[in-house]
């Protein structure tokens, strides 16, 4: 018997619409009555994936998966950086939106025992090293992701499964007095003033994060990527990608990428180990780009002649500086997304394309044909995208909740 899947993937520099993709499809196999699972692929808490629902709830998704406001409940697979700092957080946050994780019959929350976890230390090295390289900054959101991925490339691991440990804290103490000095001795970088080197110190920093690591452990169960196959035959998989192609450690333009696989990679993996035949992949574009943060942005322009953006998930901070635009290149995109799809292996896919805020765009909007703006008329902006990426236009959003989303006959 054939096991199929479905996976949401970000066609650009993130921010194209995964969270409400997620959400949409989570309440469309759920109103089937299928349990639905949300695994997470790669990334970590750097992921904001905004969801907002029909009545008005809106939350942005670090964690736990898009699909929750939906009923889905959530794996983190042993490609996600988990930061047991930002989860608190992020729980209160969504008890406050009428989703109580601790309640019976509520979404479930599990990681598997191999995932990396995120540090203190990991997020003070990335913040110093990240304000050092001033002008010449990589676009990094600060959260110490990329610096945890370092840190376990050389040997020096903190995995979920540890946090279970009694060793755990000798682990931290590690990190904190051999590993960190090492490191911002191989950068050349130090503590920019005497403040930050106690706090890096201090007890009450190494106190707090065990507090931490116990409330990560009470909210997230450890099962295996393999052992998430064992739920029920009828139970439906959706892999929330995060970031986006054009961020892929190995497509992207470095150094301004992430340090993950965005797309089919890390999924085809996780289906292999889950008995995953077939898979429906879902990229997923804006009807123009956008990048917060560092690096190149082909084409980029204001674009307020022609579209009107609504985005307060991408708020103008200190690390990714402001949401920039540029008329989409579907061309490019096409090519990428191919080299995407070659990542598949043995696993079938069947893909598609899904063109979000749809709703901002005037009477006219503008794509890029061979170096040259072209003018396309709303009505018709979708399917021209979808045609010039080369994949079946599969949905259309016209607003920022899933009663906006429409399935595209194929």
């Amino acid at each position: 018997m054939i096991r199929t899947a479905q996976a949401v993937i970000g066609a650009g520099w993130g921010d194209e619409g995964k969270g409400l993709m997620t959400d949409h499809l989570c309440h469309a196999a759920g109103r089937t009555g299928a349990s639905v699972t949300v695994i997470r692929s790669n990334g970590g808490a750097q992921a904001g994936h905004t969801v907002v629902t029909p009545d008005g709830r809106r939350h942005v998704f670090h964690h736990i998966g898009s699909g929750s406001f939906a009923g889905a409940d959530t794996h983190l697979s042993r490609f996600f950086v988990a930061h047991p700092m930002l989860l608190r957080s992020e729980i209160d946050a969504l008890r406050g939106q009428r989703v109580d994780l601790a309640a019976a019959g509520a979404p479930t929350l599990t990681i598997d025992p191999d995932a990396p976890v995120t540090t203190p230390w990991d997020t003070m090295i990335n913040q110093i090293l990240e304000m050092a390289r001033n002008q010449g900054r990589h676009g990094s959101c600060g959260l110490g992701f990329g610096e945890t991925i370092e840190r376990e490339e050389n040997g020096v691991r903190l995995l979920a499964r540890h946090l279970r440990q009694g060793d755990l804290r000798s682990r931290l103490e590690y990190i904190r007095d051999v590993w960190m000095p090492r490191r911002m001795g191989q950068l050349g970088v130090d503590f920019p003033d005497r403040d930050l080197a106690d706090a890096a110190q201090s007890t009450g920093l190494m106190r707090a994060y065990l507090q931490d690591c116990d409330l990560f452990t009470d909210a997230v169960g450890q099962r295996s990527d393999a052992d998430v196959a064992g739920l029920p035959r009828g139970a439906t998989f959706i892999f929330e990608a995060a970031q986006g192609l054009q961020l892929d450690m190995a497509f992207g333009a470095f150094p301004f990428v992430t340090r993950s696989h965005t797309g089919l990679r890390n999924i085809a993996l996780l289906c292999a180990d889950m008995g995953i035949d077939a898979l429906q992949a879902h990229y997923v574009t804006r009807a123009y780009a956008t990048r917060h943060g560092a690096g190149p942005l082909p084409y980029e322009a204001q674009i307020d002649g022609w579209a009107t953006v609504t985005d307060s998930t991408n708020a103008p901070n200190e690390w990714q500086g402001r949401l920039r635009f540029a008329p989409l290149q579907p061309a490019a995109m096409g090519a990428l997304i191919r080299q995407d799809l070659a990542q598949a292996g043995g696993l079938h896919v069947r893909a598609g394309l899904a063109v979000t805020c749809m709703d901002q765009i005037g009477a006219t909007g503008v794509v890029m044909d061979d170096g040259k703006a072209a003018d396309i008329p709303k009505a018709g902006l979708a399917v021209a995208i979808a045609e010039r990426v080369g994949l079946p236009l599969s949905h259309i959003s016209s607003g920022p909740s899933r009663d906006h989303v429409a399935s595209q006959p194929r």
